[in-house]
């Protein structure tokens, strides 16, 4: 009997180490998986001490505020439409307000069904009116979950605030 009760106890051990295997799954999905890009003050004005506000407008026509009065900006963060192929980004400072065209690729990124979809970007050129921006240029065009990237230098006029 004894050896009869080894070989189910061998079995049953046998049984719940394949379960515990197949039940663990390694998921590797990433911990900052927003996709977002990284604006940069350069030039003269590093730093805008007029408040700035940031807007654009959705698929469906309504109006969204990405960056609502911010003081003392040196850098911000803004997101990036899944499916349009040009995002366009009205600037608003107290004085002066621009429009920004930033031309993109989107191509879709996939990890596993426990992180979902995401999007990539590929920036293809970017076009700006001139009133308080001097000007932008493209230092990094891959966007993808590397937050550290910065993806524009942005360039604004002196004047008087």
């Amino acid at each position: 009997m004894t050896q009869r009760f080894r070989h189910s106890w061998l079995h049953v051990l046998m049984l719940l180490s394949v379960a515990f295997m197949v039940a663990c799954s390694s998921v590797d999905c990433p911990l900052n998986n927003t996709v977002y890009t990284n604006y940069k003050l350069m030039g003269n004005v590093t730093t805008l001490p007029d408040t700035l506000t940031i807007s654009t407008t959705r698929q469906n026509g309504s109006d969204s505020v990405l960056i609502n009065q911010q003081v003392n900006t040196d850098s911000f963060t803004l997101p990036m439409s899944f499916g349009l192929d040009e995002d366009i980004l009205f600037f608003q400072t107290n004085q002066l307000k621009d429009t920004v065209w930033v031309a993109k690729t989107n191509r879709p990124h996939f990890e596993s069904v426990d992180c979902g979809l995401n999007y990539f970007h590929t920036i293809t050129g970017v076009k700006y009116t001139r009133n308080a921006i001097d000007s932008i240029v493209v230092k990094q065009k891959e966007v993808t979950y590397d937050a550290s990237q910065t993806h524009f230098y942005i360039y604004f006029k002196e004047y008087r605030f």
